[in-house]
């Protein structure tokens, strides 16, 4: 397999399915083009975590074709070349900034002396390098996700995934990350966000894939997946009888009216 493709990941039939028969991916079909902000929108539970962590071999697929980076899924020299921050990571509250980062380089294989110079310029690039000394555990939650873009970065990636990277951080931190998504565009990087925000990812992304339980609904730029399509999704917490008026609303309008789907309990 050579890395000709157009596209930094080019998926198809990727299902998995968990013990006792939860399907959490029904066959994606995915392709994400080098040098893009990509983004892999959908509700919580829709398997979005579960692809990303195929990709990064975190778990194995049921099923799966294609390449990431022109070479197999799972192939372990080709993820020498991703960045990868997860949704739910802990980095141990007794280091510094630096040190985080230092450490991650560290298991990339990323030699010492680039290690150390890369770890001042990517710290700076996070807005944390007044903190690099700063121990974890002083951190807020976008100051840590803030450390987090930073190791994904230390290997100088061509492609660096990001589960989830705004979750938890303050308007003005989403602003900071969106910003540095546009400049790793900008020197070339591939750049995949996972998120359930899509108000995050238009501001941001050239292309976006719409996960809904466990299948790619629809996949294309912000415009081409609004345009004479208007989206609204209203959260009900409510037991089934309480709810069942709004749903009978909906069905009695017939195949010309509003679509309602059940995302989760």
């Amino acid at each position: 397999m050579t890395s000709a493709s157009p596209f930094a990941i080019d998926l198809s039939h990727v299902a998995k399915t968990y013990r006792g028969g939860v399907q959490a991916l029904r066959g994606i079909e995915m392709r994400v083009h080098k040098g893009e902000v990509f983004g892999l929108l959908g509700p919580n539970g829709a398997g979005k975590s579960t692809l990303v962590k195929i990709l990064m071999t975190v778990i194995s697929p049921t099923r799966a074709e294609g390449t990431m980076l022109g070479e197999r899924l799972g192939h372990k020299a080709t993820l020498r070349r991703v960045g990868y921050l997860p949704e739910h990571h802990r980095f141990p509250d007794y280091l510094t900034g630096e040190q985080v980062v230092d450490f991650y380089g560290a298991l990339s294989g990323v030699p010492r002396a680039h290690r150390r110079k890369r770890t001042g310029e990517l710290l700076e690039l996070v807005g944390m390098k007044d903190w690099a000394k700063t121990k974890v555990r002083g951190y807020s939650k976008g100051m840590r996700q803030r450390v987090g873009i930073a190791q994904a970065l230390v290997n100088d990636p061509d492609l660096v995934v990001l589960d989830e990277p705004t979750d938890g951080v303050d308007p003005v931190g989403r602003r900071d990350i969106r910003t540095i998504c546009s400049r790793l565009r900008e020197e070339g990087m591939t750049v995949f966000l996972n998120s359930h925000l899509l108000s995050e990812l238009e501001l941001v992304c050239d292309r976006v894939a719409i996960l809904v339980q466990g299948r790619v609904s629809s996949q294309g730029t912000i415009d081409e997946l609004t345009r004479d399509k208007q989206y609204y999704e209203l959260e009900l917490q409510a037991t089934a009888d309480e709810a069942a008026p709004v749903w009978a609303a909906v069905r009695s309008r017939g195949s010309g009216g509003p679509r309602c789907e059940v995302l989760g309990s």
